[in-house]
């Protein structure tokens, strides 16, 4: 799904935020991608979903290459990603119903399937209840599950995080892993970004970053088997 082949970033003389990475990560997989505030991992998810581009090496998601893809090709290629970020970017004039329903609406889809489907997605998250509700009236935790939810919505193959419990408590970070680890059993790839350590106990699959460089690439597990499908609940 993800072929990263000796990829270097350069924003300047002076700045690399990636040296050399080489790396595959199959489908169906959980990754965590580890390393401390600067190790070039929000660089590399970005680079994934074609917010930013190699400048050596190749990127290749869902066998096209993106330093060569065009740029009317990126959003049929983010149809296929679910981005989640640390800062959620809600818009806080509408409610979460609202928000989770802005990606298919924009996609063109029809307002009562969009509505559906949000339903669905804020159901999985376990926020359906306060549909209604608006961001500002969300904890921190809770607006991160409202962006998973969003994330979700288009039945990404892939689903990127980029730091999704940072700032959170214990609870509420192991309630947005816990959501995304729901993803990832139906058979969605998870890419999840984190520097907090205790994320990582039990993981199958950690890449660790360091200064821009590869230190592990970590241990491939097995895809999990089934298919994405909100409106079912689990595996087709």
């Amino acid at each position: 799904m993800i072929e990263f082949h000796s990829v270097s970033k350069k924003y300047s003389a002076d700045a690399t935020a990636l040296r050399d990475v080489s790396l595959n990560i199959g489908k169906g997989e959980l990754v965590y991608l580890a390393g401390p505030s600067g190790a070039g991992k929000s660089t590399l998810m970005k680079m994934v979903a074609a917010i930013e581009r190699p400048s050596s090496g190749r990127v290749i998601v869902f066998g096209q290459d993106i330093g060569k893809i065009r740029k009317a090709g990126i959003p049929f290629l983010r149809r296929n990603l679910g981005l989640i970020f640390q800062h959620q970017r809600l818009l806080n004039d509408r409610n979460i119903l609202a928000n989770t329903m802005l990606p298919l609406l924009v996609s063109g889809a029809p307002k009562a399937q969009a509505e559906q489907r949000a339903r669905a997605a804020l159901d999985k998250v376990g926020l359906l209840e306060r549909a209604k509700a608006h961001p500002l009236e969300l904890s921190g935790g809770e607006q991160q599950r409202v962006a998973i939810a969003r994330a979700i919505v288009n039945r990404p193959q892939i689903i990127l995080a980029d730091e999704p419990t940072a700032n959170l408590d214990r609870v509420a970070a192991d309630k947005v892993l816990d959501a995304l680890r729901a993803f990832h059993s139906v058979g969605v790839t998870c890419l999840i970004s984190t520097h907090d350590e205790q994320v990582l106990d039990g993981a199958a699959r950690v890449i660790r970053l360091e200064h821009g460089q590869l230190v592990s690439s970590g241990e491939a597990q097995p895809p999990a088997s089934g298919e994405f499908d909100i409106d079912a609940g689990g595996a087709a």
